[in-house]
């Protein structure tokens, strides 16, 4: 049911495109339902062909969709009999390069998107938003001569200045260094944030989506899978799918004790009243790298078989005295060789079960 108080409502979506031999068609969104909230930050999150841009393109109104309904601001926008043209959605896009105008300086560039205001008001308009990105000091400069980070606060300033309902982000940290996109998704959530801006944004990089969004939903098959806090995905996985996407883990084998507790080749763990087992039952039990930590006085020996240094730790795969794999976090002051046992315990406070 699609609420009367989101911005943006998304209800049965369902889009198409024929087949390359042209014979049958290929569902690439399948009963898409989500609601965007006025001043929310959403994500959906993915790996490439999940039908995520294509979501994104049906919100602008490129994709008719085959099912559903879209709404914004309880205005339908899209539907099998009813498309909204584009110009009239009110609606930023900032593109995954960005795409600015290499023969116009920043001001100029924000100002593209204000040709229904006089000359002078449209340079007032795009200074204050450049202000807002903490770029005035640029105004005069050209794209090539600013950084990507900088390429990136010109693009949402574009899309914002002229006060779209929406503004919807096509994987926009993607040609950023690695090292930049945490940081710079930050800080494009405070802009976002400090201006009441709502915003979806589609990406397959977890890291991004977390630092970002409000919601992020999981897509895989035109599906979304999950639409929850991000706190709640890496917490409360709705499926096996879901738990195994988010935060890197491992299943293991577990037996369901009496008093709610569950066994599994590294100890004994609670169980949440929530789960429906019954003793004696084999459950698999879910163990993320931040579930295990390092204890050189553990008598839980593993064995070191794959190492990544990551600066502040170590990402290691430990093989357990049964064969089984699993991933620990550890401080990169205990740097140990590959093929070395050391102790590790349990440190898990809430179980996921499947």
């Amino acid at each position: 049911m699609k609420s009367t108080h989101a911005l943006l409502s998304i209800q049965g979506l369902e889009i198409d495109y024929p087949s390359r031999d042209g014979n049958k068609s290929v569902i690439a969104v399948k009963n898409l339902n989500l609601d965007l909230m006025p001043g929310e930050i959403g994500c959906l999150l993915g790996s490439s062909g999940c039908g995520k841009s294509t979501v994104l393109r049906a919100i602008c109104g490129f994709e008719p969709p085959k099912s559903g309904e879209i709404f914004l601001r309880n205005t339908l926008v899209s539907s099998p009999s009813i498309l909204l043209p584009p110009g009239q959605r009110r609606i930023g896009m900032v593109f995954q390069d960005f795409a600015l105008f290499p023969h116009l300086n920043v001001l100029e560039n924000v100002s593209f998107g204000l040709q229904h205001l006089p000359t002078q008001q449209r340079a007032i308009v795009a200074m204050d938003w450049l202000k807002r990105v903490s770029l005035s000091d640029k105004a005069n400069a050209y794209p090539h001569e600013l950084s990507g980070g900088q390429q990136q606060r010109v693009a949402l300033a574009r899309a914002m200045a002229p006060e779209p309902d929406l503004i919807l982000l096509d994987e926009p940290f993607s040609s950023l260094d690695v090292e930049l996109r945490e940081r710079l998704a930050g800080e494009m959530r405070d802009i976002l944030k400090i201006n009441n801006i709502t915003a979806l944004l589609v990406t397959h990089d977890q890291i991004e989506a977390f630092a970002i969004a409000d919601k992020v939903g999981v897509m895989a098959e035109g599906k979304v899978l999950q639409w929850d806090e991000p706190y709640e995905l890496y917490h409360q996985p709705a499926s096996r799918y879901v738990a195994d996407f988010i935060g890197r883990g491992v299943f293991v084998k577990g037996l369901v004790l009496p008093g709610n507790m569950v066994k599994i080749e590294i100890g004994e763990l609670p169980l949440d009243q929530g789960h429906h087992v019954t003793i004696g039952q084999e459950i698999d039990v879910l163990i993320r790298a931040d579930d295990i930590q390092h204890d050189d006085n553990s008598p839980m020996q593993a064995e070191v078989v794959r190492k990544t240094f990551r600066g502040a730790d170590f990402l290691y795969s430990l093989k357990l005295q049964s064969g089984v794999e699993v991933l620990a976090l550890v401080p990169s002051h205990h740097n140990h060789a590959v093929g070395e046992k050391i102790g590790i315990t349990l440190a898990l406070d809430h179980v996921v079960t499947f």
